[in-house]
């Protein structure tokens, strides 16, 4: 793991106090002027900060990762930092605990991922029956013994290191009369039978995530899932993720949703200065989970929240049931809420699939603003493309027609974009700007521009569009030039923000 860049603001150096573990790259201030380079870590106030201090420390703190100690109380600025940065206490008592078991779970590189599926192995001993729902999931159906025995396992090892702790989340459905039990081994460094240690999860214990906390020496990990009882047995995906123990998802600080089916939705707020707007930015496809834009948007110095999903390989497009799409846009307006914004001073945003989410919802919020980069809105003719315009490029587009409509023929695509089209003609964008970039020659939806267009027929929105020549992939430096530049001038223009 990476060092933990730590700052302390105090009228002592903790060095001088505490033991402080070997990851922590520690910086003492007894006055702070201004951080260099990226913001820290983790930050520790043992006094209350000067007036001086305030926006130094402004720029250099993490939203939920500000520690304050007992001994300072925060009033006027400080206060309005605590709070926008979503500070917590430390009782004196408690620092050297935190010190030792804490801080690690600050780390600043999150990681996430799924188990591959085309690494799911059915076991030798399973004579009922296996459909294979594309690269979604795979269903067992028949009697799986009295006893837990191995049913499903995944192939290639990941690796554990020292000290290291990993979520593991199981997406699955079964009959009732099916039990499940995972196990995960770990082998010895560099050996294929010599085990180091076991972990076994009941079914009780898998209705959360369950973790892995590697406190021995560095070894690969294998896992599997055991059965027993008569039914059937759905196994969607195995995600894995680098744990921060309880203090967030991906990101400090980081909230994670699930829905009845055991479906994720993934949310990080933001306070910034606390004035508007709220920047509302949608993760696009992508295969490595977690968050997608936190640089961007936190340069841009506004309250902000970033969603992520993980369904599918890289995402479906945050479309789904009606407690999933009930439960993401609650989130919004909840923080919405918390800031005390309305409508329109809201901005949601997105690149690729994340402008999909931002429009899809956007009919919900009916934003100041959307701002999209190589906007997708027919994902039927997405996955339709897959056939002759766009073959093998981009074949997850299948899975999602086939997950949110039941088949893949030309009728279920027309249902998905009419699932789309339906929801956005009924919404009212008088008072919506639409700042969108997009591919001229796009292989994925070519058309969604000039629908948009066609579409819009609330008197009062304005558009303001460029197109780039070439196909959906191919300009994306060009696309997210272009998109961060009217999202500055439109924070300019509209909001009377100059930076940071």
């Amino acid at each position: 793991m990476d060092e933990i860049r730590v700052l302390q603001i105090g009228d002592r150096d903790w060095r001088e106090i505490y033991t402080l573990p070997g990851e922590a790259d520690f910086r003492y201030a007894e006055r702070f002027e201004e951080a260099s380079g990226k913001p820290y870590d983790i930050v520790f106030w043992d006094r209350e900060p000067e007036e001086g201090e305030i926006m130094p420390l402004h720029r250099a703190t993490k939203a939920h990762t500000l520690f304050v100690t007992e001994k300072v109380e925060p009033r006027g600025q400080s206060l309005w930092l605590y709070e926008g940065k979503k500070g917590r206490r430390l009782a004196e008592g408690e620092i050297q605990f935190f010190l030792d078991h804490e801080l690690r779970n600050y780390f600043s590189k999150p990681y996430g991922e799924k188990f591959r599926f085309q690494n799911l192995a059915i076991a030798r001993g399973f004579s009922g029956r296996v459909n294979w729902d594309g690269n979604y999931s795979v269903c067992l159906e028949g009697d799986f013994g009295e006893t837990l025995c191995q049913t499903v396992f995944w192939r290639n090892n990941i690796p554990v290191f020292q000290g290291q702790c990993i979520d593991l989340w199981l997406e699955y459905r079964k009959s009732p009369e099916v039990e499940i039990a995972l196990t995960v081994t770990q082998f010895v460094q560099g050996s294929i039978a010599d085990i180091q240690q076991v972990w076994e999860f009941s079914e009780k214990e898998l209705d959360q995530i369950v973790r892995i906390d590697n406190q021995m020496r560095e070894g690969p990990v294998f896992v599997s899932l055991s059965a027993r009882g008569k039914g059937e047995l759905q196994i969607t995906a195995l995600h894995d993720r680098y744990s921060r123990r309880g203090h967030g998802h991906f990101l400090p600080g980081g909230e994670r949703y699930v829905t009845s089916r055991r479906e994720e939705i993934f949310c990080y707020f933001d306070p910034g200065d606390r004035k508007p707007p709220l920047n509302v930015y949608f993760s696009g496809y992508k295969t490595l989970e977690g968050f997608e834009g936190y640089n961007m948007m936190r340069g841009m110095g506004c309250p902000f929240l970033l969603v992520a999903e993980a369904r599918l390989e890289g995402g479906c497009f945050y479309m789904g049931s009606e407690e999933y799409e009930g439960m993401l846009a609650g989130t919004i307006r909840k923080y919405m809420g918390e800031l005390g914004f309305s409508s329109d001073q809201i901005i949601l945003s997105g690149l690729s699939m994340g402008t999909f989410g931002a429009l899809y919802y956007g009919c919900d919020i009916m934003p100041h603003a959307l701002i999209l980069g190589k906007p997708l809105a027919s994902i039927g003719n997405v996955a339709a493309n897959e056939r002759l315009l766009r073959p093998g490029g981009f074949p997850t587009s299948l899975d999602v027609l086939h997950y949110l409509c039941g088949s893949t023929d030309r009728e279920a695509a027309q249902r998905l974009n009419a699932r789309f089209w339906d929801k956005f003609d009924r919404a009212d964008f008088s008072s919506t700007k639409f700042v969108i970039s997009y591919m001229l020659e796009d292989d994925y939806d070519m058309d969604a521009y000039a629908a948009l267009l066609s579409h819009l027929q609330s008197e009062g929105a304005q558009v303001y569009g460029k197109g780039l020549h070439g196909r959906h992939n191919d300009n994306t430096g060009g696309i997210v030039n272009w998109f961060t530049g009217q999202f500055e001038k439109l924070l300019r223009e509209d909001f009377g923000r100059t930076g940071k």
